[in-house]
């Protein structure tokens, strides 16, 4: 198998510090050898080279998104004024599109998530019809099955039987799954606290775990969720018995925990789980996902399109624990660019009192390994978010110089938009391949599916 050589003027590895005219070797989509242009080309003469210019990174890895979605734009092309207006306009502008090709949107979804340099996504599955297109678009990741409004009664009448029907389908080859290194895999999304019955979420908790599958949740995204799980009342009550929906929540006048507890003790947090936006965690809640190993996917651009204070980037990183990048979707963002949010992470951290010197390292890292860690990708054979040798060979290439400046600081404040080639999976000789999107050329390599 052909050898091939991604060289640059910097390569910002992520699994070590940055090197300067870098180069990777890869053969079979996989890292086999990074260092110095020089020495890499030594040692593997006759190898193809793929000269790139500007800064090439680890491929980003956005943790959060929903590609189906791509074709609803419009609904994330404005700001609202709250979570739950933002909410009642999707519910309308979804309605509107019954019989949408979700596949298809989902697929211009991911074509642009490969054109800002992602090359993994924790993807977020409505319609079973996109659930392969990551997979099909080279795209390394998850894809979770989303499981969204059910009661108790309705779950065990028939919404728990099609979902062990679609997980054993699954298993069984009969609908596209990946299950290998370069594929995306599978996993479960219980929407969010609000979204499903008490003991649905505590039976979803206990299919992950006997499929062994990773979960994923929105958690904290709203400000009135807290009141809805305390009390079962405010905003968020008001909306689900509007659409109505009957739980055991609301009749019992809430659980007097916060989100998180809430969640903790039906066994949904664990290391199997990430989740998304996590907003208005407190202090508490956020040393509670560190104790369980739950990583927090950050979409600071899509909480402000609906009206949302940012999330406490400085405190999840000066605290520890799993940080991640996510874009959502463009119902709720305008773009699926990730490093936009990162350089919006970068202010906010500021914002909120940050001041230790790593701060454009360590979001760097939570677009990329951070990523890979909050979807359990980091360790093994054909991990990702970061390039050492042994991991799947995804790259994104930037066209930026940082001259004498901090590589990490010049990929957040001139990366965004500034993508011209992203590598997934390595490259065969030969199949380096131009788009054309929005008058720019663009190369894709990707490895043969």
């Amino acid at each position: 198998m052909t050898v091939v050589v991604h060289s640059a003027p910097l390569l910002v590895p992520i699994a070590r510090p940055p090197i300067r005219d870098g180069a990777v070797a890869a053969r079979d989509g996989r890292v086999l050898a990074i260092g110095t242009r020089r020495e890499t080309l030594a040692a593997h003469p006759g190898a193809e080279e793929a000269r790139w210019p500007g800064v090439v990174v680890a491929g980003l890895v956005n943790a959060h998104t929903h590609l189906q979605f791509t074709r609803m734009a419009k609904v994330g092309a404005r700001v609202y004024g709250t979570f739950e207006e933002w909410s009642d306009t999707f519910d309308e502008a979804h309605a509107a599109l019954e019989g949408e090709d979700w596949a298809a949107s989902a697929r211009e979804g991911a074509l642009l998530a490969l054109r800002h340099g992602t090359t993994a996504v924790g993807d977020v599955v409505t319609d079973l019809d996109a659930l392969p297109v990551p997979r099909e678009a080279g795209l390394a990741g998850v894809s979770y099955l989303e499981i969204l409004g059910d009661n108790d009664r309705e779950w065990a009448q028939a919404g728990r039987r099609r979902l062990t029907s679609t997980l054993n389908r699954l298993a069984a080859g009969d609908v596209p799954r990946g299950d290998g290194p370069w594929t995306a895999r599978v996993g479960i999304a219980p929407h969010a606290p609000y979204t499903l019955d008490t003991a649905v979420l505590a039976d979803l908790a206990d299919l992950m775990r006997a499929y062994g599958l990773r979960g994923h949740i929105h958690l904290q995204e709203s400000v009135h969720e807290r009141e809805f799980t305390v009390s079962g009342t405010g905003p968020l009550a008001a909306l689900v018995r509007r659409i109505g929906l009957d739980f055991e929540i609301l009749r019992a006048g809430g659980t007097g925990q916060g989100p998180a507890d809430f969640l903790d003790g039906l066994g949904l947090l664990g290391p199997h789980c990430h989740v998304a936006h996590g907003v208005h965690l407190d202090a508490a809640e956020r040393a509670l996902l560190r104790a369980r190993g739950v990583g927090v996917a950050l979409c600071p651009r899509s909480n402000r399109t609906l009206g949302i204070d940012g999330p406490p980037v400085a405190a999840l990183l000066e605290e520890g624990g799993v940080v991640a990048v996510g874009t959502d979707s463009l119902a709720s963002s305008p773009s699926l660019d990730l490093l936009e949010d990162v350089r919006l992470l970068h202010a906010l951290a500021r914002e909120q009192g940050y001041r230790a010197a790593d701060l454009a390292r360590r979001l760097v890292e939570a677009a990329t390994i951070g990523g890979a860690r909050a979807l359990g990708l980091d360790a093994g054979p054909g991990r990702i978010g970061s390039l050492d040798i042994g991991a799947r060979c995804d790259l994104a290439v930037f066209d930026v110089d940082p001259g004498g400046r901090d590589p990490y600081r010049t990929l957040i404040e001139d990366g965004p938009g500034r993508c011209v080639a992203t590598v997934t999976g390595g490259v065969h000789a030969g199949r380096l391949a131009n788009i054309t999107s929005g008058g720019n050329t663009w190369a894709l390599a990707s490895r043969r599916h």
